[in-house]
Protein backbone atom coordinates (compact mmCIF):
# COMPACT_ATOMS: atom_id res chain seq x y z
CA UNK A 1 0.00 0.00 0.00
CA UNK A 2 1.30 3.44 -0.86
CA UNK A 3 1.80 6.01 1.84
CA UNK A 4 -0.39 9.11 1.98
CA UNK A 5 2.53 11.22 0.78
CA UNK A 6 3.09 8.99 -2.24
CA UNK A 7 -0.61 9.06 -3.00
CA UNK A 8 -0.68 12.84 -2.75
CA UNK A 9 2.27 13.00 -5.11
CA UNK A 10 0.52 10.76 -7.57
CA UNK A 11 -2.70 12.74 -7.45
CA UNK A 12 -0.95 15.99 -8.12
CA UNK A 13 0.65 14.49 -11.14
CA UNK A 14 -2.62 13.07 -12.33
CA UNK A 15 -4.30 16.43 -12.11
CA UNK A 16 -1.96 17.72 -14.74
CA UNK A 17 -3.70 15.51 -17.18
CA UNK A 18 -7.31 16.46 -16.30
CA UNK A 19 -10.59 17.85 -17.54
CA UNK A 20 -11.01 21.22 -18.99
CA UNK A 21 -13.25 23.52 -16.96
CA UNK A 22 -14.61 26.43 -18.87
CA UNK A 23 -13.76 27.15 -22.46
CA UNK A 24 -10.50 26.37 -24.17
CA UNK A 25 -9.02 29.19 -26.18
CA UNK A 26 -5.98 27.55 -27.76
CA UNK A 27 -6.17 26.75 -31.42
CA UNK A 28 -5.95 23.09 -32.21
CA UNK A 29 -7.42 22.07 -28.85
CA UNK A 30 -10.47 19.86 -28.93
CA UNK A 31 -12.59 18.39 -26.19
CA UNK A 32 -15.26 15.76 -25.80
CA UNK A 33 -17.76 15.78 -22.98
CA UNK A 34 -19.05 12.68 -21.28
CA UNK A 35 -21.46 12.63 -18.36
CA UNK A 36 -19.68 14.21 -15.42
CA UNK A 37 -16.34 14.49 -17.23
CA UNK A 38 -14.67 16.52 -19.91
CA UNK A 39 -11.46 15.45 -21.58
CA UNK A 40 -9.03 17.50 -23.58
CA UNK A 41 -6.82 16.38 -26.39
CA UNK A 42 -3.81 18.59 -26.79
CA UNK A 43 -2.36 18.91 -30.24
CA UNK A 44 0.16 21.50 -29.11
CA UNK A 45 1.15 23.24 -25.90
CA UNK A 46 -1.68 24.79 -23.93
CA UNK A 47 -1.39 28.47 -23.19
CA UNK A 48 -0.64 29.69 -19.68
CA UNK A 49 -4.20 30.95 -19.22
CA UNK A 50 -5.97 27.69 -19.99
CA UNK A 51 -7.37 25.11 -17.67
CA UNK A 52 -5.98 21.69 -18.55
CA UNK A 53 -7.25 18.86 -16.35
CA UNK A 54 -6.12 16.09 -18.73
CA UNK A 55 -9.22 13.98 -18.21
CA UNK A 56 -9.60 14.50 -14.47
CA UNK A 57 -12.98 15.17 -12.95
CA UNK A 58 -13.36 18.29 -10.83
CA UNK A 59 -13.14 16.14 -7.67
CA UNK A 60 -9.93 14.48 -8.89
CA UNK A 61 -8.41 17.84 -9.87
CA UNK A 62 -9.24 19.20 -6.39
CA UNK A 63 -7.34 16.25 -4.88
CA UNK A 64 -4.36 17.12 -7.02
CA UNK A 65 -4.58 20.78 -6.03
CA UNK A 66 -4.71 19.82 -2.35
CA UNK A 67 -1.67 17.60 -2.85
CA UNK A 68 0.15 20.41 -4.61
CA UNK A 69 -0.81 22.84 -1.84
CA UNK A 70 0.34 20.46 0.91
CA UNK A 71 3.66 19.52 -0.65
CA UNK A 72 4.62 21.67 -3.61
CA UNK A 73 3.92 25.33 -2.98
CA UNK A 74 0.56 25.73 -4.68
CA UNK A 75 -1.27 28.71 -3.17
CA UNK A 76 -4.19 29.13 -5.55
CA UNK A 77 -7.81 28.14 -5.12
CA UNK A 78 -8.86 24.52 -4.67
CA UNK A 79 -11.47 24.72 -7.40
CA UNK A 80 -10.88 21.64 -9.53
CA UNK A 81 -9.63 23.70 -12.47
CA UNK A 82 -5.96 23.02 -13.18
CA UNK A 83 -4.80 26.36 -14.47
CA UNK A 84 -1.49 28.19 -14.58
CA UNK A 85 -0.78 28.13 -10.82
CA UNK A 86 -1.59 24.44 -10.51
CA UNK A 87 0.67 23.57 -13.43
CA UNK A 88 3.50 25.78 -12.16
CA UNK A 89 3.44 23.87 -8.87
CA UNK A 90 3.33 20.60 -10.81
CA UNK A 91 6.27 21.67 -12.97
CA UNK A 92 8.28 22.45 -9.82
CA UNK A 93 7.52 18.97 -8.55
CA UNK A 94 8.28 17.36 -11.92
CA UNK A 95 11.84 18.76 -11.91
CA UNK A 96 12.82 15.48 -10.26
CA UNK A 97 11.28 13.58 -13.20
CA UNK A 98 13.41 15.30 -15.85
CA UNK A 99 11.31 18.41 -16.42
CA UNK A 100 13.76 21.10 -17.49
CA UNK A 101 11.48 23.70 -19.04
CA UNK A 102 10.31 27.01 -17.69
CA UNK A 103 8.04 27.08 -14.65
CA UNK A 104 5.36 28.83 -16.69
CA UNK A 105 2.25 26.71 -16.18
CA UNK A 106 2.07 25.83 -19.86
CA UNK A 107 1.25 22.15 -20.40
CA UNK A 108 3.54 21.35 -23.29
CA UNK A 109 5.45 18.31 -24.44
CA UNK A 110 8.13 18.63 -21.74
CA UNK A 111 5.56 18.82 -18.94
CA UNK A 112 3.67 15.80 -20.30
CA UNK A 113 6.88 13.77 -20.72
CA UNK A 114 7.88 14.46 -17.10
CA UNK A 115 4.35 13.59 -15.96
CA UNK A 116 4.53 10.34 -17.92
CA UNK A 117 7.88 9.48 -16.30
CA UNK A 118 6.42 10.20 -12.86
CA UNK A 119 3.36 8.06 -13.56
CA UNK A 120 5.56 5.29 -14.93
CA UNK A 121 7.85 5.35 -11.88
CA UNK A 122 4.85 4.79 -9.61
CA UNK A 123 3.30 2.05 -11.74
CA UNK A 124 0.35 3.97 -13.14
CA UNK A 125 1.52 4.27 -16.73
CA UNK A 126 3.10 1.75 -19.08
CA UNK A 127 3.00 3.62 -22.38
CA UNK A 128 5.64 5.56 -24.25
CA UNK A 129 7.17 8.68 -22.75
CA UNK A 130 6.32 10.72 -25.82
CA UNK A 131 4.88 13.96 -24.49
CA UNK A 132 1.43 13.23 -25.90
CA UNK A 133 -1.45 13.41 -23.43
CA UNK A 134 -3.33 10.49 -24.93
CA UNK A 135 -5.88 8.14 -23.42
CA UNK A 136 -3.26 6.09 -21.55
CA UNK A 137 -1.67 9.15 -19.96
CA UNK A 138 -5.06 10.54 -18.95
CA UNK A 139 -6.20 7.22 -17.48
CA UNK A 140 -2.97 6.90 -15.49
CA UNK A 141 -3.29 10.47 -14.22
CA UNK A 142 -6.88 9.80 -13.12
CA UNK A 143 -5.85 6.57 -11.37
CA UNK A 144 -3.13 8.45 -9.53
CA UNK A 145 -5.58 11.19 -8.51
CA UNK A 146 -8.01 8.60 -7.17
CA UNK A 147 -5.26 7.04 -5.06
CA UNK A 148 -4.41 10.16 -3.05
Amino acid sequence: MRSNRLLKTLVATTALAGITAGSLAASGTAFAATPGRQQTALSGPASATEVVNLGLSVAQAKKVQNWLADLHGYTGPIDGALGTGSWQAMQRYLRQYSYTGAIDGVVGTGTIKALQRFLKDFGYYSGAVDGIAGAGTKAAFAEMADSI
